[in-house]
C-alpha cells in the first residue's frame, strides 16, 4: 500500500462540496509514514513489506510511502534515522556502534537449523523482550524479529581455494567482515585477515580482488553475487535476524486502535515470514548452484571445530558484555554446556 495521494484528494472533495452548499462529508484520520530498508526486491524484506501492507488492507487508517532498495540510506543509516525519527520504520539489523550489547543477536553458533532458530527467535519465544531492553536506552522499539537466513562464506572467481579446515587453511586469506567487532574477531580467529568493508563496496572489491572472500552472506545475496563468485562455503556461522524497528516517541505517541492495527498485522506477517525466510534460503541456494558456484559442505569434524573457536573465544567475551543470564538463557536453547 503505497502513499496514493487520497488525502489531497478528500480536501479537494471537501472544498467542492462547501462551494456548492453541500455538507462536507466526514474527516478520514490517515496516519502517513515511512517504511524503508536497504535491501533489493529479491530479499526477504521485501515480500515481508509486501505481506505487512497487505495484512492492514485499505481501511487501516494509515497511508505508508515505501522506501526498498536502501533509496534512503544502507542499514546502518536507517537504523539511525528511526532512533531519530526520521524513518519511524524500518526492517533493519542491529548497529552494535550505538551499543555494543546489540552484537548478541551476531553471536557464531547460537542455532544449527531453522527449528532452533524459531525456538529462541520466533513468536512468543521471548528474546524479543531482551532485545528491546537494550533498544529501549536508544529510543527505538522492535515490533518483532524478522528471519533472514544461515551467513556462511563465498571465495571470489580465481582464488581457487576452499578453506574449510579453521584456522589452518585460510592462512591469512583476506575476507570481508561487516563493520563489527565481533565479526571482525571471529574471522581472525578463524585464520582469515578480516577486513571490514560496507554492504554497498562488497561487489566491487571482490570483482578487484581487494578481498578473496565475503563473510556473513546469506543464499540470497550470494546468488545476487553470483558474476564474481565461485564457491560457497556453507559455514552456516551465525543465523541472521533482523529487527523490525520503529522510533519509540512515534510508536507511543500513535491512537491506540492505530497502533494496535500496526502490531496485528506486523504479527502476521512475522509468524508467515518464518516459511518464507527458509524457503527462499532453499530456492537461492539451488540458484545459485545452477549459476556456476559450488556450494560446499562442511564435514561434521570441520563444523565442530568451527564451534570449538567461536564458544571458547566469542562466548566469554559476548557474556562479559550483556551478562551471564542471557547467556545462560541462551545455552539452555542451543543445549550447550
Amino acid at each position: 500500500m503505497q502513499n496514493t495521494g487520497k488525502l489531497p484528494a478528500v480536501r479537494g472533495l471537501a472544498a467542492a462540496a462547501l462551494a456548492f452548499g453541500l455538507a462536507a462529508p466526514p474527516a478520514i484520520a490517515q496516519e502517513e509514514f515511512i517504511l524503508a530498508h536497504a535491501m533489493n526486491t529479491d530479499h526477504v524484506f521485501h515480500a515481508i513489506s509486501e505481506r505487512f501492507m497487505e495484512e492492514l488492507g485499505d481501511d487501516s487508517g494509515v497511508s505508508i510511502a515505501y522506501h526498498p532498495g536502501g533509496d534512503l540510506g544502507d542499514w546502518v543509516s536507517l537504523f539511525e534515522q528511526s532512533m531519530q525519527g526520521v524513518v519511524p520504520m524500518t526492517l533493519t539489523w542491529a548497529s552494535s556502534d550505538f551499543d555494543k550489547r546489540l552484537d548478541l543477536i551476531y553471536l557464531g553458533y547460537i542455532v544449527s537449523d531453522w527449528d532452533e532458530a524459531k525456538q529462541l527467535y520466533g513468536p512468543g519465544a521471548g528474546m524479543l523482550d531482551v532485545y528491546n531492553d537494550m533498544l529501549a536506552d536508544l529510543g527505538i522499539h522492535a515490533v518483532g524479529i524478522i528471519p533472514t537466513d544461515f551467513g556462511s562464506v563465498v571465495i571470489r572467481k580465481g582464488v581457487g581455494e576452499l578453506p574449510v579446515n579453521f584456522p589452518d587453511d585460510p592462512a591469512g586469506m583476506k575476507i570481508r567482515v561487516p563493520g563489527l567487532s565481533i565479526a571482525v574477531d571471529r574471522f581472525n580467529d578463524f585464520g582469515f585477515a578480516a577486513v571490514p568493508i560496507p554492504l554497498s563496496e562488497v561487489h566491487t572489491a571482490l570483482q578487484l580482488g581487494t578481498v578473496d572472500a565475503r563473510s556473513f552472506s546469506t543464499a540470497v545475496e550470494t546468488y545476487t553475487l553470483r558474476d564474481v563468485l565461485e564457491a560457497n562455503i556453507l559455514t552456516n556461522d551465525y543465523f541472521e535476524v533482523a529487527f523490525w524497528l520503529v522510533n519509540k516517541s512515534w510508536w507511543d505517541g500513535l491512537p491506540d486502535d492505530v497502533r494496535a492495527n500496526l502490531q496485528a498485522a506486523a504479527d502476521e506477517t512475522i509468524a508467515w515470514s518464518w516459511e518464507e525466510a527458509e524457503r527462499k534460503s532453499d530456492e537461492f541456494l539451488q540458484k545459485a548452484r545452477e549459476a556456476g558456484i559450488n556450494v560446499v559442505e562442511l564435514s561434521d569434524d570441520q563444523m565442530n571445530a568451527a564451534k570449538r573457536i567461536v564458544y571458547e573465544n566469542e562466548w566469554p567475551m559476548m557474556e562479559s558484555v550483556v551478562g551471564k543470564d542471557i547467556i545462560d538463557r541462551i545455552r539452555s536453547v542451543v543445549g550447550i554446556e
